[in-house]
């Protein structure tokens, strides 16, 4: 989640409308009629952005439910945080320690968006 006091700052899709009415700072850039691009305006985050979408579409072909999206995320942040990891069984062997110290999580708590 993203800190209450913080400075959101995004490209000038309606999607991001809501931000304001949530309480936070919200900054637009609009790129649409501008001679400015989104990819170099905020690079990483048009980087980021898309591979997601990509990760998101291919693995999931898009079959994602707005209720469970925190758990996509989490699993995308994981994945893009160790994508440069040389070794791919450390990396098994942090997934199981973070398994190991994780509370279990039941199908029906993923399906309604809850912690026990």
């Amino acid at each position: 989640s993203i800190d209450g006091s913080a400075n959101v700052h995004t490209d000038g899709s309606t999607a991001y409308n809501k931000l304001k009415e949530k309480g936070y700072d919200h900054r637009r850039t609009v790129h649409l009629g501008s001679d400015i691009q989104a990819h170099d305006s905020m690079p990483g985050v048009h980087r980021v952005a898309a591979l997601l979408q990509r990760w998101l579409l291919g693995t999931h072909h898009g079959a994602i439910q707005p209720k469970q999206l925190d758990y996509y995320l989490d699993e995308f942040v994981f994945r893009f945080n160790r994508r440069t990891s040389k070794s791919r069984g450390l990396l098994f062997y942090r997934l199981l320690q973070q398994a190991v110290v994780t509370r279990p999580v039941t199908y029906k708590n993923v399906i309604d968006n809850r912690e026990e």
